[in-house]
């Protein structure tokens, strides 16, 4: 027996994403688990008795998925940007504010700025390592200093 994914997407999301939620406790991973859950499902071609094996199926491989995502090195081991900047030390006040600044830019400027400044790629490195023409790097560089400069001139504005 196979039932379409779309009328099970229907009959258990809801459900599937409160089991992933319950054990990842965070959106992101559980809506990944959900969306896994029913990728797999479409991909196997297993046949089940009827509708109660294949909600069993399901609520198996989400769980299991789940504890995997938990499981995971990465998972592990991040910590938020917060806790980072608890203990990362700066020689001064002014490069943690710097450097707060970098990871609040969008991630297509962060990246490059990161990779010039902290990193201390050439601009035909960091086109290598990002697939991108030096004139993208280039121009990605200078409207994330932009970006920088307009995020500390107010934040220094603030202070006075």
């Amino acid at each position: 027996m196979r039932i379409p994914v779309q009328v099970l997407v229907e009959m258990y999301q809801n459900s599937l994403y409160v089991v992933a939620f319950s054990i990842c406790k965070n959106t992101a991973d559980a809506q990944d688990v959900v969306q896994d859950t029913f990728l797999q499902y479409h991909s196997k071609q297993i046949q089940f008795n009827n509708e109660q094996h294949i909600r069993a199926w399901l609520f198996k491989v989400a769980i299991n998925k789940a504890k995997n995502i938990n499981r995971s090195f990465w998972r592990r081991n991040r910590q938020s940007l917060e806790d980072y900047m608890k203990i990362a030390s700066f020689e001064t006040p002014d490069l943690s504010d710097v450097f707060q600044a970098v990871m609040n830019l969008p991630e297509k400027y962060r990246i490059v700025i990161h990779l010039y400044y902290y990193e201390d790629y050439a601009i035909n490195e960091i086109a290598d390592v990002l697939d991108l023409s030096v004139s993208n790097v280039k121009v990605r560089l200078s409207r994330g200093r932009k970006l920088l400069k307009e995020t500390l001139k107010e934040g220094w504005d603030d202070d006075e």
